[in-house]
């Protein structure tokens, strides 16, 4: 009997495939391609004939691969695509067409056919109509099961101890409809309803012509996806709704798009899209595929893609590798990466569309714009590659003067106005003496200076000594440290005319009297430790930190005066703008988060009452800051962890600060529990800034992991921040504006080089340049 140990040299393997999707298809026909003595087979529950959806969309790149690996599959599909590059944006009566995207798409129907045929030739058995036995049973008889059993996978439950799946169901409910013609190109249209904001997804995938091998010609058709936020679904009635009445409605929805024709559905249904994540993707000799495996929103046209390319991959790794186990660790090693990045792309796409409403009252091209950049994966550069002119337009709309990209426009906050749109994010040195900034601050902060960015902004300088996070820490409650500091500024206006320098304020509250970071992130002193205080007595790491005393009103008031006390020396040192630290966990957000505040006084409890004393702290010391120099504040716009502060609070906190006067909200997210679960990737915080943005109509400050002066560009045209704060970008090269002036071609006076440094203002030249230029080809 074969086994999980089985190894891919050691004779024919024996292949169970559960279900007959184009994932399980694929990978039956390639493995059997590869090696036609392999006994393989293929169960499907549903008839040949049966399918659910319409078309499909595939990338160039998965094309590349099939081609690659099975030519008479890519031929077959060749003469069966619909291709086209534009992209229509529908909203508010007006059509705005981008180009250059590239899709190609064909009906599911016949790429099932395809498949199969190819199966048939290959010789893998197809088993229709009939449940697959338990994958358990299965992997006892066969040297290797590959579940295709799609997302709602009756192998991942049947294993989820191994598989350790997560299933999250979205906001949206939407539906697969198809229309009897074809779309000129893919498709967004907005209906802003009586009941709330809706949206249809299109695109065609067959378009009429004579099949390439001769078959009559298939009837135009298209896919017509239309999603809407679940509270609209219900409101619009949609829940007592039968197939045909909801596709109907539908149809009359979008009467314009559809040019007054019907829809059609078969066997559709109104559902929730649900990401799935696994932990594990085999379990002994079991490999989940495709939609058991991940699920990717079909906003980004994933699902597919991703399980061809995974069957594409699996086949090769079991091709190259000595052994089973071996091929199904390779096999989760490459693709995991790929599929996660693809994942959070969809993630953000998905968020987009479930955000929908927020976005409506944006100028129509800034709307296009933003939702052609929902996922991240198409950038401001990468469309100006695509379609030059409709970038052309937006850039103007933004108000960019000719030859200047977005990140070097001004921007005024109060009565500052800063000559480019990028912030060096506050970054904690732990290199002070008892809070006094000395040599190492000025030349880090005067070098980001002379960097270029608009905005430098200070480390979180402490209020008060038990306000520090560690004995390194930087402060403004002394005389010393306040002349420090004006050092500092001074050297700023003086060598570096035009950049703003600001201050960040804060307490540590319970994460404070910790060692050095790299010393031990978070460990405490192991002596001279100095008592915490915070919201409630809740240590940040139990059993490792200190237990902080819970402040009294008494305490309360002392350590709000600390703060003006503070503001009053920022505003003698010289600093043009002063942010107050609400985020990360320290004191003023440990009253903010659910997590961290237990009170029942009224300073505990409902959220306006968590935001009594950061409030409080607030007015205090904006009527002791210049009222021309402008105030922000810096949240966690999610605690990341179950229980914690949530985006519609966030919403909420920002809209709490902006009506006592914050000028603009810097949106982080996190560390404010050590279990928080982020969703780390690039530009992962930006969509708390964007929703805030958007939803109140105020500044925001978006932070990150925003690496490139592309991402900046996009944030800032789609509308999704005003300003970008970047650190580690900062930390790896000073003069990272500057030299993101310098890839661009700009040479204006949102980025001047300082004169000294004018000489490094084009890249030196690498390497020998002299060598002769071959003259002649010799045959």
């Amino acid at each position: 009997m074969a086994g999980p140990l089985a190894m891919a040299g050691a004779g024919a393997l024996r292949v169970a495939v559960i279900g007959g999707g184009p994932g399980g298809l694929y990978a039956a026909a390639l493995l059997k391609r590869l090696d036609p003595a392999r006994e393989i087979t293929v169960w499907e529950r549903n008839a040949p004939d049966d399918t659910f959806g319409f078309g499909v969309v595939l990338s160039d790149e998965t094309l590349g691969g099939i081609e690659h690996a099975d030519p008479v599959v890519h031929r077959a599909l060749q003469g069966e695509f619909v291709r086209w590059d534009a992209i229509d944006i529908v909203h508010r009566g007006r059509t705005l067409t981008s180009g250059g995207h590239g899709f190609a798409a064909l009906g599911r129907r016949r790429l099932l056919e395809i498949l199969h045929e190819r199966c048939a030739s290959l010789g893998v058995r197809l088993r229709f109509r009939t449940e697959a036995p338990p994958a358990a049973e299965l992997a006892s008889a066969y040297d290797l099961v590959i579940a295709a059993d799609g997302v709602h996978s009756l192998t991942r439950e049947a294993h989820a101890e191994v598989f350790a799946p997560t299933v999250t169901t979205h906001r949206c409910r939407y539906i697969w409809l198809a229309a009897d013609f074809a779309f000129d190109a893919f498709r967004f249209e907005i209906a802003e309803t009586e009941h709330g904001v809706m949206q249809l997804h299109g695109y065609p995938y067959a378009d009429g012509r004579d099949a390439a091998d001769g078959r009559d010609a298939a009837e135009a058709r298209s896919t017509v996806i239309v999603e809407m936020r679940e509270e609209v679904w219900q409101a619009a009635g949609f829940a007592e709704l039968d197939e045909q009445q909801s596709t109907e409605q539908c149809a009359k929805i979008f009467a314009d798009a559809l040019g007054g024709r019907p829809l059609r559905s078969n066997a559709s249904s109104w559902t929730a899209f649900r990401t799935v994540v696994n932990e594990r993707w085999s379990h002994g000799n079991t490999v989940l595929i495709g939609d058991a495996a991940h699920t990717a929103h079909f906003s980004i046209g994933s699902g597919t893609k991703l399980a061809v390319e995974d069957a594409l991959a699996l086949a090769a790794c079991i091709e190259e590798r000595p052994d089973l186990p071996a091929a199904l660790a390779a096999y989760e090693s490459e693709r995991r990466p790929v599929v996660e990045s693809t994942q959070r792309a969809a993630a953000a796409s998905l968020r987009w569309f479930e955000e929908l409403a927020t976005y409506t009252g944006q100028p129509p091209r800034q709307f296009a714009f933003g939702l052609l950049t929902r996922s991240r994966r198409v950038t401001h550069e990468n469309l100006r590659l695509r379609d030059p002119g409709f970038t052309r337009a937006v850039e103007a709309d933004f108000g960019c003067p000719a030859g200047t990209p977005p990140m070097f426009t001004p921007f005024t906050l109060g009565g500052l106005t800063l000559r480019n749109r990028v912030v060096v994010s506050p970054m904690d040195m732990y290199s002070a003496v008892d809070g006094v900034p000395d040599d190492f601050h000025l030349v880090h902060l005067g070098a980001r200076a002379l960097g270029g960015a608009g905005l430098v902004m200070t480390e979180m300088v402490c209020v008060s000594p038990e306000g520090r996070i560690t004995p390194g820490c930087t402060g403004l409650y002394t005389r010393e440290q306040g002349d420090g500091w004006r050092r500092v500024t001074d050297f700023v206006h003086a060598r570096s005319p035009g950049t703003a320098i600001g201050v960040q304020l804060g307490h540590s509250g319970r994460k404070g009297s910790t060692r050095l970071m790299w010393e031990g992130m978070d460990e405490p002193l192991p002596a001279d430790n100095w008592p915490l205080a915070a919201a409630s007595p809740l240590p940040y790491r139990p059993g490792v930190s200190q237990v902080p005393h819970q402040l009294d009103r008494p305490q309360l008031g002392a350590i709000r005066e600390q703060f003006t006390s503070a503001a009053r020396r920022a505003q003698r040192s010289g600093f043009d703008l002063l942010e107050l630290h609400c985020a990360h966990g320290y004191l003023l957000s440990g009253f903010l988060s659910p997590l961290t505040n237990r009170r029942t006084d009224a300073y505990g409890g409902s959220l306006e009452r968590r935001l009594r004393f950061p409030l409080e702290v607030f007015d205090a010391v904006r009527a002791d800051w210049p009222h021309d120099r402008p105030m922000t504040v810096r949240i966690s716009a999610t605690d990341w962890a179950p229980g914690g502060t949530t985006a519609e609070e966030a919403v909420e906190i920002a809209r709490a600060f902006a009506a006592h006067g914050a000028d603009a909200i810097d949106v982080s997210t996190g560390q404010v529990v050590p279990d928080e679960r982020p969703e780390y990737g690039r530009s992962y915080q930006t969509p708390f800034a964007d929703l805030i943005r958007n939803t109140l109509s105020v500044p925001v400050i978006a932070v990150g992991a925003i690496s490139s002066w592309d991402d900046v560009n996009s944030l800032l045209l789609a509308g999704r921040a005003d300003l970008c704060a970047l650190a580690r970008p900062h930390l790896h090269d000073p003069q990272w504006t500057l030299h993101a002036a310098a890839a661009q071609g700009y040479e204006g006076p949102a980025a001047p080089w300082p004169l000294p440094y004018r000489a490094g203002s084009r890249t030196p030249p690498a390497g020998r340049t002299d060598d002769p230029k071959p003259r002649l080809t010799l045959r």
